[in-house]
């Protein structure tokens, strides 16, 4: 069988991913959801946009002749994923998600961990500090219900509006970071406390190890919950599962 691969994108892993398989010589795609202005050059074609939910990432499967799908979004993505899991269901299209690790306390960590961005913004009630938020720019305004706080906001790209928090600064940068650059962060802006999504993986790690270093606590945001699913943490992992998906390892 000729395999044509859609790989649903927008992390480190999904590039890395992409890479591998056009080394590989294996028909693909990459899509992004379009939130980042400026994707990495891969040398796989992409597309930028959604689908459509669940029912029009189906007959986009259909339509291209979909093979396999890999589940490569970040994982806040659930929505995204679940769509993934519903659409390739409907086409029996196999399915594999390339996850990172969560992250997980270690010695000397002060985390104190909360299941969701709201639960995330009540833990920041209290007297006025400087807060790191590194968590992109689609939560931002719910910040705002804290506007106490001086935040310091780290985004892939510069803000088409201002972000309605009315004391904030903005680095625009890209990870992935080192444990020195966010160490002198942090120190710049005189941080106080950082709120983090459990993301996972190396990249962006470093604020955490920083955040040890300095002995400031963290509001660690769990991981969105997500059905029971194939999961594999490597693009090693995945060309492996592309070799014999379908066969005995199914869906």
């Amino acid at each position: 069988m000729r395999v044509k691969l859609l790989i649903l994108g927008g992390t480190s892993e999904a590039s890395a991913l992409a890479r591998a398989v056009a080394a590989r010589g294996i028909d693909a795609v990459i899509s992004y959801a379009g939130r980042v202005e400026r994707p990495r050059d891969l040398p796989i074609p992409r597309r930028v946009g959604g689908f459509g939910g669940a029912g029009g990432l189906a007959e986009y499967l259909r339509a291209n002749a979909i093979t396999h799908v890999v589940d490569a979004t970040h994982p806040f993505a659930a929505q995204m994923s679940r769509n993934a899991m519903e659409a390739c269901a409907q086409t029996g299209v196999p399915l594999v998600a390339l996850t990172r690790p969560a992250w997980t306390p270690g010695p000397g960590d002060d985390w104190r961990e909360v299941p969701d961005i709201p639960a995330a913004v009540a833990a920041l009630a209290g007297p006025p500090r400087r807060v790191m938020l590194p968590i992109g720019r689609m939560h931002l305004a719910e910040f705002a219900a804290q506007p106490q706080h001086a935040y310091l906001l780290r985004l892939v790209d510069p803000p088409e509006t201002p972000p309605p928090l009315p004391r904030h600064s903005i680095v625009v940068s890209r990870g992935p970071f080192t444990v020195e650059g966010d160490t002198a962060l942090l120190r710049e802006h005189g941080i106080e406390l950082i709120v983090a999504k459990n993301a996972g993986g190396s990249g962006a790690r470093a604020k955490l190890d920083a955040a040890r270093a300095l002995g400031l606590p963290v509001i660690m945001i769990a991981r969105p919950p997500l059905p029971e699913r194939r999961e594999v943490t490597t693009p090693e992992a995945v060309l492996d599962w592309i070799d014999h998906a379908g066969t005995d390892l199914g869906v």
